[in-house]
């Protein structure tokens, strides 16, 4: 058994995050032999009360704005959201110039109706009577979040003052950073630094180490954080002169990966992550890029994520204008199955699309590691980022979907049978997330061995719709033997497969 499941899943993925695993419809490697199927993805719903967290008034640490640069988790019957504020003034002299963007913290029963507590944890504007959560670190400016973070809950890890891990951006001063700069890049006089920090609750912090953990190598502008296998990763952005094609040639914003297996020691060596279609193309097409890596969400065999679709505005901006004025971002979906190399399942489409012009969401929205599925339905948050400089409408928003209904396999030509057989698995129950099938039109289902061969005394027919419905078979599944499911639609089927889940 333990040997067998080191073939479907990485090495050190925990026990709980083992016990179901998820063959998304747009899985096209566990989904891999199909005959007369199409993929349809499916656009997110937003949510009518949208943004559902705004930013605060004068005088607030999220006045500027307030961004899912960040995560949403759920502990008990709370969700969590840590997200970037804005303030105009620097708090303390010898900082890096410009914005300060502290870790701030929400909280909610039903992830739409948001509170902002106060923390007391970090004194701003005379008062600690805020939400901003306390960073601490032998170097302040390691302290001094400007640009994405994301939030990591290990409920095992055994340090109990290590269970929440971050990562984030700070743009510090070179003389802050420890080995000095990269010779890759223009001589910058501060730093995108790649920080790294713990903490037992998510809100007082204590920075990992005395320098930023990405010194010594090239600037880093991270945008995620998870465990897969047995490193932990972090991946994020850059773009050219800092990075650049495979074969050398000059790239706009992809997504890099470093990786540690200690949440100490992170690789000097980086993966070229993710790009999208067009960036890989011969010649590339202009303007397109991928913002801010990917907004990662772990389902313990698989990740599936969001990632930032840019398009350069089409002229240069006006006279006066924000240097990247017309620049547009909707959000794509994005998949991986090593943790390391990501790719669009269908390479363009807009599973969060910015809104139309005049709704508050209609320049560009940005990806967080927010997602969640509670009850029927799939939530995931998102922000909204005015290109134009201006800050305007710049809050957080929250999109649904059925639950993990991001895209359904479904028969192209009616009048023609179809099917599909998943790669081999260990199982001990079988559930599908599906839709459009009835007593007259059901789904028939077959267990075949690793060679194809279909195994006697297991056959099974679902005739009723639902987000998890369990195959019910004869007898129990086979114990520590790999097989496989075969799916059959018939002719004119109306059926619609958005995942299978297997428990072990």
């Amino acid at each position: 058994m333990k040997l067998l499941l080191c073939l479907l899943l990485p090495a050190a993925i925990s026990a709980a995050a083992a016990e179901e695993r998820t063959f998304f419809a747009f899985d096209d490697i566990n989904l891999a032999w199909q005959h007369n199927l199409k993929l349809t993805l499916v656009p997110a719903t937003k949510h009518p009360d949208n943004p559902v967290l705004r930013r605060g008034p004068p005088g607030a640490p999220d006045h500027g704005h307030a961004v899912l640069y960040g995560t949403v988790l759920k502990t008990g019957d709370t969700f969590r959201m840590w997200y970037l504020g804005m303030v105009e003034k620097e708090m303390k002299a010898g900082q890096a110039p410009g914005w300060w963007r502290p870790m701030l913290y929400a909280e909610s029963k039903d992830g739409v109706h948001w509170t902002k507590p106060d923390l007391g944890l970090v004194e701003f504007n005379g008062s600690k009577e805020n939400n901003i959560c306390l960073i601490e670190g032998e170097v302040f400016s390691m302290t001094r979040v400007n640009d994405f973070l994301s939030v990591l809950h290990e409920p095992d890890e055994p340090d109990p003052a290590k269970r929440y891990k971050c990562a984030f951006i700070a743009h510090m001063p070179v003389e802050d950073v420890k080995g000095g700069r990269s010779k890759i890049g223009p001589n910058e006089k501060r730093w995108g630094a790649f920080v790294t920090a713990t903490s037992a609750d998510g809100l007082k912090w204590k920075c990992v180490g005395d320098r930023p953990v990405n010194a010594g190598g090239e600037r880093f502008e991270v945008s995620g954080l998870y465990r897969f296998g047995d490193f932990y990763y972090a991946t994020g952005q850059l773009l050219s002169p800092w990075s650049w094609r495979t074969d050398g040639g000059d790239v706009g914003r992809v997504t890099l990966a470093y990786r540690s297996p200690d949440f100490v020691q992170w690789s000097q060596a980086k993966a070229f992550a993710l790009a999208r279609a067009g960036q890989l193309a011969e010649p590339p097409v202009k303007g397109q890029q991928g913002h801010m890596g990917a907004g990662i969400w772990n389902r313990g065999n698989v990740l599936v994520g969001l990632n930032g679709m840019w398009q350069d505005a089409g002229q240069p901006p006006p006279k006066g204008k924000n240097w990247n004025y017309g620049v547009h971002i909707d959000l794509g979906l994005v998949i991986s199955h090593d943790g390391v190399h990501f790719r669009e399942p269908v390479p363009g489409f807009k599973i969060i699309p910015r809104g139309n012009e005049g709704e508050w969401d209609d320049i560009a929205i940005l990806q967080g590691h927010a997602f969640m599925n509670e009850g029927e339905q799939t939530m995931i948050w998102y922000s909204h980022w005015d290109t134009g400089g201006q800050l305007k409408n710049m809050d957080i928003g929250l999109a649904t979907l059925r639950r993990d209904g991001f895209g359904y396999l479904s028969p192209k030509i009616e009048d023609n049978d179809a099917h599909f057989i998943t790669s081999p698995f260990v199982a001990e129950k079988i559930a599908l997330n599906v839709d459009g099938v009835s007593q007259e039109s059901p789904l028939s289902l077959q267990l075949l061995d690793h060679l194809d061969h279909p195994l006697e005394g297991f056959t099974a027919t679902l005739t009723e719709s639902g987000v998890h419905q369990v195959v019910r078979w004869q007898k129990p599944l086979p114990k520590d033997k790999r097989v496989a499911l075969r799916a059959n639609f018939p002719e004119n089927s109306s059926a619609r497969v958005y995942a299978i889940y297997l428990d072990d």
